[in-house]
């Protein structure tokens, strides 16, 4: 059996003799695996190691990065942490005041023992009939409402998203995407053994004539793509741009999986599903407008593909639990969602008054609504160095490179997830960071505390 203490010591070795960089990326666990021939839960426990001695940051399948080293001659530089506790602004979970409250009543029919027995049966991925109302009613958008026929369920968004694609790819076949892309689905298509392509995009979104260009060097198998406040940039199709994108996966005939996510945050979004029905299968979930402990991914399909989905579904173990979609009937049902998402439209908003407030200055790209935002970061910050460097000072961000799906083309830019810090914290761990990037790289402390930045950040175009 492989000590993974020695391999954790030969890393920690690199580190302490600079074959390893402060901020240097380290590849998902799996990958370690197969490099150093080991199996997969030793690497999760050699990173484990590497983590408990104060190595390296980050968490596994988001980035996993080199801790700063401690400076020389008691310089602070990137090692002083920030007063008060530590806040991730890499998890993205919303929750609205008195969401407990309100979802605890909600559930009190299901306590009942003849109710509870029924909701503790299995789930076809069709779910129930009152399942397939309520979600079609709930995810109709912009003149779009699927049929309750079309609709499936999956144990979360992302299983739903592993299913499409399994469902319309080979091993070996190729996906459009966004050059910028939720970080799951690159593991998702590794796991399958798909190959996923980058595709251009512009302020407005995904460029139909990138898609053009990529499936005549080579057909496509299917386009993935998040026209509504796509992840990371926060960036939404308009209308005109949807139906472009639509038109040429018709002309081609290239089947679309349209992420939507985050589209109960942006209620004027017309869904790319409107243009082409034929071809776009719906991924959404309710873990972001509901609670991600108790999830249900939603699936609207082509009515043609309909059991081909199921399938994947049933094949793969990702249908959704009956207690869960029972659970979700009554929330839809009673108006426990659409409060939530009142609520946490308003508190999206508050908080990106507070990202305006505190990165005034700097390029940051995000809509009104949204629960993230993009930072580019001005030079010479580098996304790895400043991920570390955000780190030392207790607080987690995404780096660029956990988007970029080109390893050549990363960019020099974090993500920071906006909903799951309370609003304080929020405020004194962007005042941090800015402070951070306006000392640079071989600065000092940035401010140590939750005080103000030691000056004004450097100008930078504002998105």
């Amino acid at each position: 059996m492989t000590d993974y203490r020695r391999i954790a010591d030969r890393i920690a070795a690199d580190i302490e003799a600079g074959r390893l960089r402060p901020g240097q990326w380290l590849p998902p666990q799996r990958r370690f695996a197969r490099r150093h021939g080991i199996a997969a839960s030793t690497a999760g426990r050699v990173y484990g190691e590497l983590v408990r001695r104060g190595l390296v940051v980050g968490e596994v399948g988001r980035g996993t990065f080199v801790r700063a080293a401690a400076p020389a001659d008691g310089a602070s530089a990137l090692v002083e942490r920030a007063g008060g506790p530590p806040v991730d602004l890499q998890l993205n979970y919303p929750s609205a005041p008195g969401q407990p409250e309100l979802l605890a009543a909600a559930l009190a029919p299901l306590t009942r023992p003849d109710v509870l027995a029924d909701a503790l049966r299995p789930a076809a991925a069709t779910g129930t009939p009152a399942a397939r109302d309520a979600a079609a009613a709930l995810l109709a958008a912009g003149g779009w409402r699927p049929r309750p026929g079309q609709v499936l369920f999956a144990g979360n968004a992302r299983q739903a998203v592993a299913a499409v694609l399994a469902s319309l790819v080979r091993p070996g076949g190729r996906v459009g995407v966004e050059e910028l892309t939720y970080p799951l689905v690159k593991e998702i298509a590794a796991r399958i053994g798909v190959t996923l392509v980058p595709l251009a995009v512009d302020e407005g979104g995904l460029r139909p004539e990138s898609v053009m260009a990529a499936h005549r060097g080579a057909p496509l198998s299917a386009l993935y793509v998040q026209p509504t406040l796509h992840n990371p940039t926060s960036v939404t199709a308009t209308g005109e741009r949807c139906a472009e994108i639509a038109a040429v996966a018709d002309a081609y005939g290239i089947p679309v999986v349209e992420d939507r996510i985050w589209s109960f945050l942006h209620t004027a979004a017309e869904p790319l599903a409107v243009h082409a029905p034929h071809l776009t299968h719906v991924v959404d979930g309710l873990s972001k407008r509901v609670a991600p402990g108790l999830t249900v991914g939603l699936l609207v399909v082509p009515e043609n593909r309909v059991e081909t989905v199921a399938a994947a579904l049933r094949s793969g173990g990702w249908t959704a639990g009956r207690f869960a979609l029972e659970a979700a009937v009554r929330w839809i049902g009673d108006g426990t969602v659409a409060r939530l998402v009142d609520a946490k439209r308003a508190d999206a908003a508050r908080r990106q008054r507070i990202v305006r407030e505190e990165l005034a200055g700097f390029a940051v790209r995000a809509d009104p609504g949204a629960y993230f935002a993009w930072w580019e970061l001005p030079a010479p910050w580098r996304a790895d160095t400043f991920t570390a460097a955000a780190a030392a000072h207790g607080i987690a961000v995404t780096p660029g490179t956990a988007f970029a799906v080109d390893p050549r083309r990363t960019p020099d830019a974090v993500r920071l997830g906006l909903a799951t810090a309370a609003e304080p914290d929020l405020a004194r761990a962007l005042r941090t960071l800015s402070a951070v990037v306006a000392d640079g790289p071989e600065g000092g402390s940035g401010g140590g505390s939750a005080g103000g930045p030691g000056g004004p950040p450097p100008t930078a175009r504002s998105v």
